[in-house]
């Protein structure tokens, strides 16, 4: 079914209000794919956060052109479907976890930070852990010296006999050592640590 001049307006305008928000542009051929396997494939993706979208390749050029995405012109030829995510690796992880899967789904390429990807630059991004995983191991690794002070602490207290009350002090700092690393910042405290406009 082709599109009027006003629909094909009205797609380059959607496309490009989401690539003026996004980070990451990755495009895959999904020549024999089923139905069903693209509507999989769509509910990864908005689980994700991922605009996923099959577009007609001269829609899409246009949509990208003047932006930092406009380096993957020369990889959209052939049926596509196109993921922008505003998470870096959002896009590139979806359609890599799905590529290996489903070998229907053909990783061709993509755009990060202006520069083009090849199929192998997007799955070298989808290895890159999550933003959550990533801040995860932050925290591991900004807790494990605050709770090794508390044990040794408490191994102090034990072997020179101090009694419960510095075992109990060692283990009341690491108790809300943990618990303030866990917590998330209030949001009256980001406020007020936040400088003034």
């Amino acid at each position: 079914m082709s599109l009027n001049r006003n629909e094909k307006a009205a797609v380059i305008t959607d496309v490009a209000a989401q690539v003026a928000r996004s980070q990451t542009l990755a495009l895959a051929e999904y020549r024999g794919l089923t139905v069903e396997h693209l509507n999989n494939l769509r509910k990864q993706a908005r689980d994700k956060g991922v605009y996923l979208h099959v577009l007609k390749n001269t829609l899409a050029r246009r949509a990208v052109a003047g932006t930092p995405f406009e380096v993957a012109a020369e990889s959209m030829v052939g049926p596509l479907i196109y993921g922008f995510s505003e998470d870096a690796v959002a896009a590139a992880k979806v359609m890599s976890d799905f590529a290996k899967s489903n070998d229907k789904l053909v990783v061709k390429g993509g755009a990060y930070a202006g520069k083009a990807l090849s199929a192998d630059g997007v799955k070298a991004l989808a290895s890159i852990p999550s933003k959550e995983v990533l801040l995860a191991q932050l925290l591991g690794l900004m807790q494990s010296p605050v709770s090794r002070i508390a044990r040794v602490l408490a191994a102090i207290a034990e072997q020179r006999g101090a009694g419960a009350l510095v075992t109990e002090v060692a283990t009341e700092v690491a108790t809300e050592a943990a618990a303030a690393a866990e917590a998330p910042a209030a949001p009256e405290a980001a406020a007020e640590a936040a400088p003034a406009a």
